[in-house]
């Protein structure tokens, strides 16, 4: 049952994801490649960056099913996108629904690895937040990675409590559910409250 939730979590997180890229494109009025390119980076980088450096193989070319996920998601979102530019701007919320579950994606991989659990904790932070960092960088933005929000900050504090309950106290469903929520509503309530840590003043 937990593969099967995982599995599902990680197409979840790559649709999401897509989307986040998608809309960026839509707000810097990009064509149809553009949409195409940012959903894909955004939805696959992050996950690209934790396979290489725990030296494992890349998802994607072997699970040919993510490139196809963010390419019907953005081609989706070109058509649609308009009626939510027009409502609100959805980028951050869609944003942190990737967050959380690429967190708990990322987590999760580096443990099955055998790796240290505060090595899986930064696999799980490189997971949610280095798509948007590339998505942020072609996009000519400045990357939400490096703002003063709660945003890497939030899959941190996610990315603990997987490794809490799935590591020391091997309670699988339960970390991946609150893993997911703890990261959502972290950065959820940033968004809402405008909270911010603290930086240096000049």
């Amino acid at each position: 049952m937990i593969g099967e939730m995982l599995q599902g979590l990680d197409y979840f997180g790559t649709a999401v994801f897509a989307v986040t890229g998608a809309l960026m494109a839509d707000r810097k009025r990009m064509d149809m490649m553009g949409f195409l390119i940012l959903a894909t980076v955004t939805a696959i980088g992050g996950g690209t960056i934790r396979d290489l450096l725990l030296d494992r193989p890349v998802f994607w070319l072997t699970q040919w099913e993510y490139l196809v996920i963010a390419a019907v998601t953005a081609i989706v979102t070109f058509y649609v996108s308009k009626p939510f530019h027009q409502r609100a701007n959805w980028l951050p919320w869609a944003d942190a629904v990737g967050l959380a579950a690429f967190c708990v994606i990322g987590t999760q991989i580096a443990l099955s690895m055998d790796a240290n659990p505060m090595i899986a904790v930064m696999m799980g932070i490189m997971t949610a937040a280095f798509g948007g960092l590339i998505r942020d960088v072609l996009a000519g933005e400045p990357p939400l990675l490096l703002h003063r929000e709660i945003y890497a900050s939030a899959a941190l504090v996610g990315g603990i409590v997987y490794v809490l309950f799935a590591h020391w106290l091997d309670w699988s469903i339960a970390a991946v559910i609150l893993g997911f929520l703890v990261t959502l509503a972290v950065r959820g309530l940033g968004i809402r409250y405008h909270w911010h840590l603290p930086s240096a003043d000049r």
